[in-house]
Parts: structure tokens; sequence; C-alpha cells
């Protein structure tokens, strides 16, 4: 158990972006139980300046959170989005996998090709696929970017229902039968989606197919 942990430290310690478990477990010993070293090395680091934080099926070291603001308070964020951005933004975290129809449906106003290409950029959402549907509409929803950035291990840690009415971010009126969508504990596809195909990133010019001289 101590090789595998040493093995998987310096694993996540080289990895420039947070790495799978199944990428740790190829490297491990055959039969290792990859959960239990990730958690007894994230018990190991929970109280030095930097953490070992599960960030979906990944691992990545991260600055410990009470000695973030030694690392930020120089650097400015250069991710300000607008509050269109901000709404689609959360819109696609709670509902997805979601089509823009469905996100100018929630909203009640249009959604410019802008906004989501601002998201795109960012890094926070990704086309997931193709809804078999009319139309054969693209599904957005967040990548692992958007967990990492925002401190979360998993979607399910998206605020609820009581911490968005303490931050103040719901009406005090909304329907007693109101609820928040709970998003999907992983990120495979849904039954009515299909996979975005190099067909797919060519149509919508978002990969330039090959000549027929090309390699």
């Amino acid at each position: 158990m101590h090789e595998a942990e040493r093995i998987a430290e310096a694993l996540v310690f080289a990895s420039a972006e947070p790495i799978s478990e199944k990428a740790i477990a190829e490297k491990l010993p055959e039969g290792t139980d990859v959960s239990a070293v990730m958690k007894r090395l994230a018990g190991f680091y929970s109280l030095r300046g930097v953490n070992l934080r599960r960030i979906d099926d990944h691992w990545a070291f991260r600055t410990a959170d009470h000695l973030s603001f030694l690392i930020h308070r120089d650097q400015t964020d250069v991710r300000k989005l607008s509050r269109a951005a901000l709404e689609v933004l959360s819109i696609i975290a709670y509902h997805q996998p979601v089509t823009r129809a469905e996100i100018e449906e929630i909203r009640g106003v249009a959604t410019s090709r802008g906004t989501l290409d601002v998201l795109l950029e960012s890094g926070w959402i990704k086309m997931r696929g193709r809804r078999r549907t009319p139309g054969r509409p693209v599904t957005y929803g967040t990548t692992l970017d958007f967990l990492d950035h925002f401190g979360m291990e998993e979607l399910r840690d998206l605020p609820g229902l009581d911490e968005l009415k303490g931050a103040g971010l719901l009406s005090s009126r909304i329907p007693s039968n109101f609820k928040v969508p709970v998003p999907p504990a992983n990120d495979d596809l849904a039954e009515d989606e299909d996979p975005i195909t190099q067909m797919d990133l060519e149509e919508l010019g978002l990969l330039t197919p090959l000549g027929e001289g090309d390699e």
C-alpha cells in the first residue's frame, strides 16, 4: 500500500491536468484498491498547504482553501462573465444535457451564439452530443474544468434550494412546489443523445474538412 501511495502521489504531482483514477490504476500493481489509496493520500494532505482533491473521477493537487488568497490576491480573474453568460452557465449546469432551444425556453429570451461561444472558450461547457429529435440539436453540458474552477467534486455538489435561498439567489415568492433540478451523477450520454462525430464538428464549423490530398 505504501508503494502504491508513492506511485499515485508521483502521478498526480507530475500531471498538468487532473488525472483520472483509471490512468492511475494502470500504473499501480494489479489488484490495488485505487479508491482506498487515493482516500489515504487525501487524508494525509488534508492539513497541509496543498490538498489532494477529487474532481469527478479525477484527482489533482490544489492550494488549501484557507491559503488560496496568498496565491490569487495579486491575480486578475480574466473570466468575467456577463449576466446572460452566468444565467446560461447555471441553466446548463443544472439541466444538462440541454439544447439551445431548451435554454431559451427556461430563460424566456433568445440566447446569442456569442454567449455560448464565450462559455465554450472558457472551457466550462462543452458540446455533449446530438438529441435524437427533429433537427438533431446539439446538447450542452459542463466540463471537468468547471468542477475544478468552482471547487466541486461532482455535479451533485451544486447548491440546493436552501443554499440558493440563503445566498439570496432565489426570490422569496417562488412557488411552494418549486424544486431545484438535480443534475446527472455522471457524464454518460443520455438515452436520447448520440455522440458528436467528426462530421458534426465539420457541419458546426469547428473542424476543417480534410481535402483529398491532406493527411
